[in-house]
C-alpha cells in the first residue's frame, strides 16, 4: 500500500505516527525527536497552503486521513487530561465538564509548557486538515474525511476549547503576573484551535448535503450537554402554545435519513475499497471500520451490511407516504422519504399563523389598547410589590415553597387565543441578569462560541450557519420534494440548541456594536432571510423573548436585521400583491408567495406593536407621570434604568422598522389599514404625560448665571483676554428611573406620521385623506401641537411637527378649521391677558435655535411681510396651500411666544 506513495505522504504519515505515540505516552518523544516531528508537520502545512498538487495528493490518501485523525485524537486526549484533569477516550463523545475555576487554573499553570506545545501542534494539524479539503473535487476528500469520521475530532476540539476558555478560566485570575500571562496565552491558543476547527468544519460541509445534515445532527441533536436518553414523550423546549417536536422521534428520524443518504462519491468508494481489500480479513482497522460508521457499506460486501441503503435514481420523483401502523421505524421513515415526519408536523403548527387572515384581531384591536395599558400598569406595580422584601423572617421558607409550584411559562395551560400580555408576577425581580437572555440552561456545543471569540475570529461560525440553512444557490429538491436547506433551517429553530445559538449570534451583534457594512452583520441578515423564507420569523421572535424585557436584546437585533432586509433583499417589487393566493386552500402554495410572506411578517410584527410594545411602554410613561404629579413615591417606581434602556432600545428599533415600512410606497398602505396613527399618537401622549421637557442645554433665561467664587459679582465685558466661562458640571451618572427621558422617540414618531401623511409617489398634493381623518378622529392635532415646544430630549421635533401639520391641512378642511379655531381661541386668550409684544422690524436680538448650542444674533422680520417672502419653497402650490402654511406658521409662532419663555422663536428668522 505504501510503495506508490510520494515522499510527502510517507514523511507526513511517519511524523503523525510519532505524534500519536507521543501524546499517548507510548513512548513520549524526547525534545530532539519532537522538534523533528514538529518541523515535518510545519513544512507539510506550508506546502498544503501553497501548492495545489500537494493538496491533491495528500487529500486522496486514506492512510493520511486515518493517521491524521489518530494524531489529532491523541493530542486532544492529552490536552483534556493536562488542562481539565479528565482524559477523554477515542470514539467516545466528551461531555461539557463542571469543574471549579481554581482547580483548572492550578492545573493549567502546572502543565503550561506541554499544554502550549500540544495546542500549537493541534492547531497545525487542524490547519492541514482544513487545507486538504480545498481541491478541484472537494467531494472526494470530504467523503474520505467522513468515512474515517474525522468530524468527531472536530467536535472534540470544539468541546475542549469551550471547556477550557468558557468554563475553566472564566473566573478569578491569579494574583502574580507570570501566572496570569500563562493563563492568557493558553486561552489565546485555545481560541486559535477553535477558529481553525470551525474553518475545517466549514470546508468539510461546503456544498455537501449529507455532511451538513450530519454536522447539524451532532451539534444540535447530540450536543455534549444534551439529554442522551430522552423519554418517548420528552420534547424540546416549547415556545408559547406551540408544542416542540419530540426529542427521541426527531433524533431517530434524522439518524435514519443519514443512514439512507450515506452514498459516497465513486472516487472515494474506490479509494476506500482498495484499502479495505488490502486489510487483514480477521483484524480490520477500527479507525475506518468502526461499528457506528454509517458509510462502511459503500466499500464492504452486501452480506456485511447492517441495513439496506437507498440506491436509486435521484431524477425519479416519489410520493411521500406516512404509515402510522408500521412497526419498523426504519422502514416507516424510508417510505416517508423526507428527513423527519416529526419535524414536518412541528413546522405545520409553528409557521406563519393563519395565512389567510390579515386582520389584527388575533393580536389586539384599537378599542382594547387603553385597557391593555391599564393592565400593564397594574402588572408593573404588582411586580414591584412582589419584589418588596417582607419583614417576617419566615417568609424565605414560604417563598421557596411557592417557587416550586410557580412553573415557567411552558407549563401553563395554553390559552384559546394568542395573547402577548406580560405576566410579570410570575418572575422574581431578584433573578440574575443572565436570565434575561433566555430561560433555562443555554445548551449546545456551539452556543458558548460567540462568548469566546471576537468578530474577526467568529466569521467561520456565521458562515457555517448560513451555509447550512440559506438556499441562496437554489439547491433544488430531493426526489421526495424536500428542500434540505429549508429542512435544516427548521431543525435550527425546532431544537433547544439551535435557538440558543441563534440568540447568542444576535446578541453578539449588539455586544460588539457591528454596523450594517460589517461581514458579521451581512451574514446574520442572510441567516434571518433564511428564517423568513421558512415562514418562521414569528416563531423565532417568540423564542427570543425574555420575561423581564418588553423587547429582549436578541429581539431588538432581529428587528434591526429585518429592517435592513426590508431595505435590501426583501424590498417589494412594484407589482407587490400579498393577496394573490388568498383564496387558495393549499397552505404550501400560499407560503410559497414571497409577497404574502412579507405582508404576513409585517402583519405579525405590527400586531405585536399594538398588543404589547405600545401598551407596555405607555404604561411605563404613565407611571412616570404619576411620579411627576406626586401621586406615587419615586421609590415605588417598578423598574430600573437598565430595564428602561433596554425597553427604549427596542422601541427605537421598532420605530425605525415602521419608518422603513412607511417609506416604502408598496408597504405604507398596510400601516394605514392598521390605523398605525393611533399607536403613534398614544406614544406622543404618553411622553407628554411622563417626561418633562428638557430646557436648552446652554443658558437659561430665567436663571442668573453662576459665577466662580474668586470673581466679583460685577459683570465684566467680554474680551479675548477673558477665558470662557467654565463648562457646566457633568450630569449625574444615572438619573432616577422615574425621570428616564426616552430621548429621540418623539422625532421618530413624527417622522413616521409625516411619511404616512405625505401624498402618493409622484404627487405634491394633497395629503393622504385616510390618515388625515384618522388623526382627527383620535384627537391627534393636540398631541402634535404639544410637540412644538422645545425639548432637548427630542431635538428638531418642531420642524417635523410643521411638516406633519402641513400635510394634515393639505386638502383637509376639517383640520384647517380645527387649527383656525385654535388660533382664534389663542388670540382671544392673549387679548384678555397681558399682550406679548414683538420687537420692531430690523432690531437685532439673541435667540436660541432648535439643535444649535448657544445664542444666535438674528434680525427680526416684519410681521407684515407676505408669506411668499418667508423663504419657504411653495413651488406651484395653489392659494389654499399657501393659506394653510400661513396658518401653521402663525399658530407655531403664537405657541413659540406663549408664556413659556424658554422656547425658541425660530419662525421669526430666515
Amino acid at each position: 500500500m505504501w510503495k506508490n506513495d510520494s515522499i510527502e505522504e510517507r514523511i507526513f504519515c511517519a511524523a503523525l505516527v510519532c505524534l500519536e505515540g507521543h501524546y499517548n505516552q507510548s513512548p513520549v518523544m524526547g525534545p530532539q525527536s519532537l522538534a523533528k516531528a514538529t518541523s515535518i508537520i510545519s513544512k507539510t502545512l506550508e506546502k498544503t497552503h501553497t501548492f495545489k498538487d500537494v493538496r491533491e495528493v495528500l487529500s486522496r490518501n486514506i492512510r493520511v486521513w486515518i493517521w491524521l485523525r489518530r494524531a489529532v485524537c491523541a493530542a486532544i486526549c492529552d490536552l483534556n487530561e493536562k488542562s481539565l484533569g479528565v482524559r477523554s477516550k477515542p470514539f467516545i463523545q466528551t461531555r461539557f465538564l463542571d469543574i471549579t475555576t481554581p482547580e483548572v487554573t492550578a492545573l493549567i499553570i502546572k502543565n503550561y509548557v506541554p499544554l502550549k506545545e500540544a495546542l500549537q501542534m493541534l492547531n497545525k494539524l487542524m490547519h492541514v486538515a482544513r487545507n486538504l479539503l480545498v481541491t478541484t473535487e472537494p467531494a472526494v476528500p470530504q467523503d474520505l474525511s467522513a468515512a474515517i469520521e474525522f468530524d468527531h475530532e472536530v467536535y472534540e476540539a470544539i468541546c475542549l476549547c469551550v471547556n477550557v476558555t468558557s468554563k475553566g478560566i472564566d473566573g478569578e485570575m491569579p494574583e502574580d503576573d507570570a501566572s496570569r500571562a500563562k493563563l492568557n496565552e493558553i486561552t489565546e491558543l485555545c481560541k486559535k484551535v477553535l477558529v481553525t476547527s470551525l474553518q475545517q468544519a466549514h470546508n468539510w460541509l461546503s456544498k455537501n448535503h449529507r455532511n451538513k445534515m450530519l454536522f447539524w445532527y451532532k451539534v444540535l441533536i447530540e450536543s455534549p450537554d444534551a439529554d442522551n436518553n430522552p423519554g418517548p414523550e420528552d420534547r424540546h423546549e416549547s415556545v408559547l402554545e406551540y408544542p416542540a417536536p419530540r426529542s427521541i422521534h426527531l433524533r431517530d428520524e434524522i439518524y435514519n435519513w443519514l443512514k439512507r443518504s450515506s452514498k459516497m462519491c465513486d472516487a472515494a468508494i474506490d479509494i476506500c475499497k482498495e484499502y479495505y481489500d488490502a486489510q487483514n480479513t480477521e483484524v480490520k482497522d477500527q479507525w475506518l471500520f468502526h461499528d457506528d460508521n454509517l458509510l462502511t457499506w459503500n466499500f464492504t460486501p452486501p452480506e456485511t451490511w447492517a441495513w439496506q441503503p437507498d440506491i436509486h435514481d435521484e431524477a425519479t420523483k416519489v410520493v411521500s407516504t406516512w404509515n402510522p401502523e408500521e412497526t419498523d421505524k426504519f422502514e416507516q421513515d424510508r417510505a416517508y422519504g423526507r428527513v423527519s415526519h416529526e419535524l414536518d408536523k412541528w413546522w405545520s403548527g409553528a409557521r406563519i399563523p393563519n395565512p389567510n387572515d390579515w386582520s389584527l384581531a388575533m393580536y389586539s384591536s384599537i378599542d382594547t389598547v387603553p385597557h391593555r395599558i391599564k393592565e400593564c400598569e397594574a402588572a408593573l406595580m404588582q411586580r414591584y410589590a412582589a419584589a418588596e422584601p417582607h419583614e417576617d423572617p419566615n417568609d424565605g421558607i414560604e417563598h421557596i415553597a411557592d417557587d416550586e409550584d410557580n412553573t415557567e411559562w411552558q407549563g401553563q395551560v395554553p390559552q384559546a387565543t394568542q395573547t402577548f400580555s406580560p405576566d410579570y408576577d410570575e418572575y422574581e425581580e431578584e433573578a440574575d441578569d443572565d436570565d434575561s437572555y433566555g430561560e433555562g440552561p443555554m445548551t449546545g456545543l456551539l452556543t458558548e462560541v460567540p462568548n469566546i471569540l471576537d468578530p474577526k475570529q467568529i466569521e467561520a461560525l456565521h458562515m457555517i450557519v448560513k451555509s447550512c440553512i440559506l438556499d441562496s444557490a437554489g439547491s433544488g429538491e430531493t426526489r421526495f420534494g424536500e428542500n434540505l436547506q429549508q429542512t435544516r433551517c427548521r431543525i435550527f429553530l425546532a431544537t433547544d440548541c439551535g435557538r440558543n445559538l441563534l440568540r447568542e449570534l444576535l446578541v453578539f451583534i449588539a455586544v460588539w456594536e457591528k454596523d450594517e457594512q460589517s461581514l458579521i452583520f451581512q451574514i446574520s441578515s442572510q441567516i434571518v432571510q433564511a428564517i423568513h423564507e421558512n415562514s418562521l420569523i414569528p416563531y423565532a421572535w417568540m423564542a427570543l423573548r425574555s420575561p423581564k424585557d418588553i423587547i429582549s436584546p436578541a429581539q431588538t437585533v432581529l428587528l434591526r436585521l429585518i429592517t435592513y432586509l426590508f431595505r435590501t433583499a426583501l424590498s417589494p417589487p412594484k407589482d407587490y400583491n400579498p393577496l394573490a393566493e388568498s383564496k387558495s386552500e393549499d397552505v404550501e402554495n400560499i407560503l410559497a408567495n414571497e409577497d404574502m410572506r412579507l405582508g404576513k411578517m409585517l402583519n405579525y410584527l405590527y400586531g405585536l406593536f399594538r398588543s404589547r410594545i405600545v401598551p407596555e411602554c405607555v404604561a411605563l410613561m404613565n407611571i412616570q407621570g404619576e411620579v411627576r404629579r406626586g401621586r406615587l413615591d419615586p421609590a415605588e417606581f417598578p423598574v430600573d434604568n437598565w430595564d428602561l434602556e433596554r425597553a427604549k432600545d427596542g422601541l427605537v428599533q421598532y420605530l425605525d422598522f415602521l419608518y422603513t415600512v412607511a417609506d416604502i410606497p408598496q408597504l405604507r398602505q398596510h400601516l394605514i389599514d392598521y390605523e398605525a396613527v393611533y399607536e403613534l399618537l398614544k406614544l406622543l401622549e404618553g411622553l407628554d404625560v411622563g417626561v418633562e421637557k428638557a430646557p436648552f442645554p446652554g443658558t437659561r433665561r430665567n436663571e442668573p448665571p453662576t459665577t466662580p467664587p474668586t470673581t466679583t459679582s460685577t459683570p465684566q465685558a467680554s474680551s479675548s483676554n477673558n477665558p470662557p466661562p467654565p463648562p457646566p458640571p457633568p450630569p449625574p451618572i444615572s438619573d432616577p428611573p422615574h425621570e428616564f427621558p426616552w430621548s429621540g422617540i418623539k422625532g421618530q414618531v413624527l417622522s413616521i406620521l409625516a411619511a404616512l401623511l405625505q401624498p402618493p409617489p409622484g404627487q405634491n398634493s394633497p395629503g393622504n385623506p385616510t390618515v388625515q381623518l384618522q388623526i382627527l378622529q383620535h384627537n391627534g392635532i393636540v398631541a402634535l401641537l404639544n410637540c412644538c415646544l422645545y425639548d432637548d430630549n427630542n431635538r428638531f421635533c418642531r420642524e417635523r411637527t410643521q411638516l406633519c401639520l402641513k400635510w394634515l391641512m393639505d386638502g383637509c378642511p376639517d383640520a384647517s378649521a380645527f387649527l383656525q379655531n385654535l388660533v382664534s381661541a389663542n388670540q382671544g386668550g392673549q387679548a384678555q391677558a397681558q399682550p406679548v409684544t414683538r420687537p420692531p422690524a430690523g432690531v437685532t436680538q439673541s435667540v436660541r435655535i432648535d439643535g444649535v448650542p448657544g445664542e444666535v444674533r438674528v434680525q427680526v422680520r416684519s410681521s407684515t411681510v407676505p408669506s411668499g417672502e418667508i423663504g419657504e419653497v411653495v413651488g406651484d402650490a395653489d392659494t389654499s396651500i399657501k393659506r394653510n402654511e400661513e396658518l401653521v406658521n402663525d399658530l407655531l409662532g403664537r405657541i413659540a411666544i406663549a408664556p413659556d419663555e424658554d422656547e425658541t422663536e425660530d419662525d421669526d428668522f430666515m
